[in-house]
């Protein structure tokens, strides 16, 4: 949020400038200085261009809206899957019909399988065991958490790059506009349009790779970490996207607020990879875990307190002896002479 104030501020404060100098332009051009020399001409010609420069007045608000692919009634459904490297099982049995509409988000610590799984998904790594079946109208768009590597020639100028997806893109309205525009749209002004790629910054490829992925129209969408080196005006577009996706989404992240917006099941990763499945949105999953947690903990209670009530008494201070207890132990020691005489004789107890 305080990085989005400060690009509106920074963005105010340029169309002051702008209009400040343009000002200034047109009154000199209002005093008729006769455009003889080269140097007035081009002085006029850039009043021009500055009289037609446009401003952003939403810096969050990008259109990417694309054309929705059909989508059938299957998509993708994994069947007792399971993957291990080594002596390491990362997916164990694993079984899942996605729908059209499903917004999952998968979680777990690092390297516990998570990637490995959307490769699955993506037929890009095949299971150990079972089987993986995609929809015949299945289109997928796979953004993961190393995208920017898969742009083969950074020496290629980004809009070029986009060009290579279609000259023109036809929107969800039915218009039909330029890469260019398009590029334009997810606040890539001109001048960064024909850099070579690999003179933008990482997430400006990021964000180029995101693009390029969303104008291809899939129907299936796996983000694998997408909030790794997106700004927040990009997240905030994304979020927005998903919203309105006619198609499914998978979604791998760390990012509880991400979740949050764009998930309606958790997958959970567990030990000895085990995958649980939850309903909802990420804040969802932690009141399930934190209910279940305070179950596990009540059901324990009661079996420590019968232990407790079991256990004999250890009281260090000695019991005091009843009045025929005490007489039992004054005359103890006369029996045991007693007993010890008859057993030597080996007669009869005289007691």
């Amino acid at each position: 949020m305080e990085k989005k104030a400060q690009a509106e501020e920074a963005e105010a404060n340029s169309q002051r400038k702008h209009r400040g100098v343009l000002r200034r332009e047109l009154e000199w051009l209002k005093r008729g200085p006769k455009a003889r020399s080269t140097k007035q001409k081009a002085r006029i010609q850039r009043i021009e261009q500055m009289q037609e420069t446009e401003f952003k007045q939403d810096l969050g608000k990008v259109d990417i809206s694309t054309p929705g692919r059909r989508i059938g009634k299957k998509v993708i459904e994994l069947v007792n899957v399971s993957k291990s490297y080594g002596d390491r099982t990362l997916i164990d049995n694993f079984s899942y019909a996605f729908e059209p509409e499903d917004r999952v988000g998968i979680i777990g610590g690092n390297g516990v399988g998570k990637s490995t799984l959307m490769d699955m998904i993506a037929d890009r790594v095949q299971p150990d065991a079972g089987v993986v079946e995609i929809g015949k109208t299945i289109h997928i768009g796979y953004f993961d958490q190393h995208s920017e590597s898969l742009i083969a020639d950074e020496n290629q100028r980004a809009i070029e790059y986009l060009k290579e997806e279609g000259e023109f893109v036809k929107t969800a309205d039915g218009m039909q506009i330029s890469a260019s525009q398009m590029l334009e749209r997810f606040l890539f002004p001109s001048n960064q349009q024909y850099l070579p790629i690999h003179k933008l910054s990482g997430g400006e490829k990021r964000r180029l790779f995101l693009l390029r992925v969303l104008l291809s129209a899939p129907n299936l969408l796996i983000l694998d970490e997408p909030t790794n080196d997106l700004d927040v005006q990009t997240l905030a577009v994304l979020e927005e996207y998903l919203e309105d996706f006619n198609g499914c989404a998978i979604v791998v992240s760390h990012d509880r607020y991400f979740l949050d917006r764009v998930v309606d099941k958790i997958f959970a990763f567990e030990t000895g990879g085990n995958l649980r499945q939850y309903p909802g949105n990420y804040s969802v999953y932690l009141d399930f875990k934190k209910a279940e947690e305070d179950e596990q903990q009540q059901s324990a209670a009661p079996e420590k307190k019968t232990a407790k009530e079991r256990k004999p008494a250890n009281n260090s201070k000695p019991r005091r002896l009843s009045n025929w207890e005490r007489q039992e132990f004054e005359q103890l020691e006369e029996k045991i002479a007693q007993l010890e005489v008859q057993k030597a004789e080996g007669g009869k107890n005289p007691v």
